[in-house]
């Protein structure tokens, strides 16, 4: 499967320029493809802030707080213990 692509011209200062150089020598990849990355963790990033603030907008603060102030299940067992 192949990706379309496409490109634009990209104005960078060059002290960004010099350190996306020097950043993608260090990680092996090509200038494009460290860019290219990093475009699509910012786009991941701010998907998932968008969404969360869509589940915040439509949470149900008392039933929240009754699920947590409910009465609790068994005891602690003996032999149970915390994850670490």
């Amino acid at each position: 499967m192949t990706t379309r692509t496409s490109t634009f011209p990209l104005r960078l200062p060059h002290s960004l320029k010099a350190a996306v150089e020097q950043l993608s020598a260090r990680d092996g990849t090509s200038m494009n493809q460290f860019l290219v990355i990093a475009a699509a963790e910012k786009l991941a990033a701010m998907h998932t802030e968008a969404f969360f603030e869509e589940r915040r907008a439509r949470a149900d603060r008392s039933a929240f707080r009754a699920i947590l102030n409910r009465d609790g299940g068994e005891a602690p067992q003996k032999g149970d213990t915390r994850a670490s």
